[in-house]
């Protein structure tokens, strides 16, 4: 399975309530429940007008395949190729 961010424009998400929210988040966990393959929604995080969303899957095909299904707009999908944070300058290499 492989990790991707992606990207989805949605003018004015910042200003979406908390029950636009969870609507959303229901639909995404619904299609997620439906897709008959393994897929993980693991976090999105909302912008002023983007919601960026990580997701594991087989596939970039899957990701856009769960994204039509959820009506979900889809601006760029991006592997993951790795993930750093402030542990790694101190890593042995």
């Amino acid at each position: 399975m492989k990790k991707f961010v992606i990207e989805r424009e949605l003018p004015g998400a910042g200003n979406l309530s908390p029950e636009e929210l969870q609507a959303i988040s229901q639909a995404s966990c619904s299609v997620v429940n439906e897709l008959g393959k393994p897929y993980h929604w693991i976090q999105s995080f909302v912008t002023a007008d983007k919601i960026y969303c990580i997701h594991i899957a087989e596939s970039e095909d899957v990701v856009r395949e769960h994204a039509l299904k959820g009506g979900f707009p889809v601006t760029s999908i991006a592997e993951v190729k790795a993930i750093i944070d402030p542990t790694t300058s101190t890593m042995t290499v």
